[in-house]
């Protein structure tokens, strides 16, 4: 069997982003997206939500490139001058796992998020974090302890396999190579605290190393070699760039992301290769990690 989760990051960070995950769930494949609670159009993303039933919504925890939800002088240690989180990912990385100070506010930020996704309403269908930092160990095993107490049960495993993802783009393949190896360790803890906690994930992920990039043809060479068993495919679509994006982003090719998303190839590509799609909420033990 084949099944795709089809997933749009970074729902609530613009009108331009919210605006074309509802085109791409109305027009086109999108099942899920996940919702970045504290970001400028959070409220505008959670009206949309509540007016498309069949899209799955899951929490983007924040705690680099973002806002957060609590104030500064709670989490002084998170943020950075602008009071807004820092941007150097291994910097982050440090701080969370060897100062209690950092990760007792950390993990407050994190229930902060958590408590504020469950007072939208929304049933919360699975967790990622953003730039993939929930490989992290101290992060993922506080989303995992704070998540169980919010109904957490599915998380996002960002394992993309290099040669199918190489393959299907075409370039990078030292860059994928290295990040494979870079992240094998902690993705394999990571599955592995996965089960033991009992939470679901998708088998593999595609998009990690693709991102802002996922075009048409690029999921149209893909869909063919996806390996048996459940993967997701993320996406980071929008009308186009906006006021305050994150200059990690310049170069992104947002509205080419919704037209993949919407563009009635690739849905037949589905069809023909006989690829089903299923969202984080249905997953079952036997069809997950």
């Amino acid at each position: 069997m084949k099944a795709v989760i089809i997933t749009a990051d970074d729902f609530g960070a613009s009108l331009s982003v919210n605006e074309a995950i509802e085109r791409a769930h109305r027009d086109g494949i999108l099942g899920s997206a996940s919702l970045m609670v504290a970001a400028p159009a959070a409220a505008d993303a959670v009206r949309r939500a509540r007016a498309m039933p069949g899209l799955r919504v899951g929490l983007h925890v924040v705690v680099v490139n973002g806002r957060p939800v609590l104030p500064a002088e709670q989490i002084p240690d998170l943020l950075a001058a602008d009071g807004q989180f820092g941007t150097h990912l291994f910097r982050a990385g440090v701080r969370f796992f060897f100062s209690p100070r950092v990760r007792r506010q950390l993990e407050a930020e994190i229930r902060a998020q958590f408590a504020a996704f469950q007072a939208t309403g929304l049933t919360l269908d699975h967790v990622d974090a953003q730039n993939h930092l929930h490989v992290h160990p101290t992060l993922f095993a506080l989303i995992i302890a704070v998540g169980r107490e919010y109904g957490l049960r599915a998380v996002r495993l960002p394992y993309e396999p290099f040669l199918i993802s190489w393959r299907a783009a075409g370039d990078g393949f030292w860059m994928r190579c290295g990040y494979a190896l870079l992240l094998a360790p902690w993705l394999h803890l990571m599955r592995a605290r996965l089960r033991r906690a009992r939470v679901l994930s998708s088998d593999f992920t595609f998009g990690v190393n693709d991102a802002g990039r996922m075009t048409a043809a690029r999921v149209l060479r893909l869909l063919p070699r996806l390996p048996e068993g459940v993967s997701e495919i993320l996406f980071h679509p929008a009308l186009g760039a906006w006021a305050g994006a994150s200059p990690a982003t310049r170069g992104y090719a947002w509205a080419d992301e919704l037209d993949a998303l919407t563009n009635p190839l690739v849905a037949a590509a589905l069809e023909r290769h006989g690829i089903r799609r299923l969202t984080f909420g249905e997953l079952r033990g036997d069809d997950g990690a």
